[in-house]
């Protein structure tokens, strides 16, 4: 039996997105109706797919935890239908979403996620959620090292920071004679030693002081023009990189999609500022 829903397209620096509504909780999303529906050519197309439900119906009892302080939950999915902890730039697009509907103040509120509650405010056109607190990727692995080493067709490994955003980020500072235009990043990288969840890598250009460019790999999508919790995590990479440990450096960072800023708070939470856009609305049968 199909189900009819409501959706909105939208996107946060062309990191694209299929929202369902299920503001009452009715329904699950499958790996396969996700991926039928981020399918660009058969679906509706999409580097994910953000089922909008009540944070009190989550079958997670961590997010359930979370209802008071943040009623809605956004139940992220990868294109290929793997389940995500959080997107950054899905934050942005799910909460200009929910403040068009009127179930969210208009001035900022929580964000359930998989990776906790995000905040969020309204600063003209622009979208500012506090990440939260970063950290070493290998600080929940148990592990003594940070570093690893990120292959690439045609080049010598790179060594690579990994920083966890609530998901897991391998960071790629490419030397300046490195082409970062040119870089293959057709297939998923390989990361050594291969983390036991997977990884997003991100490629970085540093352009100037507090100016970086950026490529990013996402796990279980491919290439995409742009990744929220990807650039915050290479503004900390950078940030450490730079030896600026004291925190309160903004950051500017440029991706194929568009331009979006980072500020690392002395506190160790990363706030990530940058448009949000709600391109079209319809229904779909869920596979």
């Amino acid at each position: 039996m199909t189900r009819t829903v409501r959706f909105t397209k939208g996107h946060g620096t062309r990191n694209d997105f299929v929202l369902l509504d299920d503001r009452e909780g009715e329904f699950a999303l499958t790996a396969s109706a996700t991926a039928a529906l981020a399918d660009r050519r058969s679906g509706i197309g999409g580097d994910g797919v953000i089922r909008i439900a009540p944070t009190a119906t989550a079958t997670d009892e961590t997010v359930r935890h979370h209802a008071e302080a943040a009623p809605w939950f956004m139940d992220y999915r990868n294109a290929d239908g793997s389940i995500a902890e959080m997107c950054g730039n899905g934050v942005r697009v799910f909460a200009t979403w929910l403040r068009r509907e009127g179930l969210a103040p208009a001035t900022g509120f929580g964000v359930a996620t998989r990776a906790g509650v995000k905040q969020v405010r309204f600063e003209g056109d622009d979208v500012v959620v506090d990440m939260g607190p970063w950290r070493y990727e290998d600080e929940a692995e148990g592990a003594d090292g940070i570093d690893a080493l990120v292959h690439v067709p045609g080049h010598e490994p790179f060594s690579a920071l990994r920083i966890n955003m609530g998901n897991p980020h391998t960071v790629v500072a490419v030397p300046p004679a490195v082409d970062l235009a040119a870089l293959d990043l057709t297939e998923q990288p390989t990361v050594n030693p291969a983390p036991a969840a997977g990884t997003n890598v991100e490629f970085v250009h540093i352009l100037g002081p507090g100016h970086i460019a950026m490529r990013v790999h996402e796990r279980g999508v491919g290439e995409t023009e742009s990744c929220g919790t990807g650039i915050a995590a290479a503004a900390v990479a950078t940030h450490l990189w730079a030896g600026d440990l004291d925190g309160d450096r903004p950051w500017t960072v440029d991706v194929p999609g568009g331009r979006l800023r980072v500020a690392i708070r002395q506190d160790g939470h990363v706030e990530l500022t940058g448009p949000a856009v709600l391109v079209a609305d319809g229904t779909v049968d869920l596979p």
